[in-house]
């Protein structure tokens, strides 16, 4: 599995109020589980050897959330996901940008 450790810990420290249930290792990196469903994931984008965030947003704000600062749809099987957004790392590097993302996937979660 291809995914950063330090930002996974990042991720993971940010979802400690949230309710992690289970940290799986699939589609290539790691993806936490809250309230036993999908919420947010890390790994490694093969083309660009950098890092990326998975986020699943819903498709109400997925297309106001496309026009933030390193967002990008998500076509991990080559057809585009609604709801889930790849983020790039400029979109994520700061401490300000990883919140706002964790709070987007945590919001989501909770209304499913």
């Amino acid at each position: 599995m291809a995914y950063n450790d330090f930002l996974a810990d990042r991720v993971r420290q940010r979802l400690a109020h949230a309710g992690i249930t289970e940290e799986k290792k699939m589609m290539g990196g790691l993806i936490f589980m809250v309230n036993h469903k999908m919420c947010i994931g890390v790994d490694i984008d093969k083309k660009t050897n950098t890092d990326r965030l998975m986020v699943r947003v819903g498709k109400l704000p997925y297309e106001e959330l496309l026009n933030t600062k390193g967002s990008r749809k998500m076509d991990f099987t080559g057809t585009v996901m609604r709801g889930f957004l790849f983020i790039d790392p400029e979109g994520f590097d700061t401490d300000e940008g990883l919140d706002f993302w964790v709070e987007k996937a945590v919001t989501f979660n909770q209304l499913l």
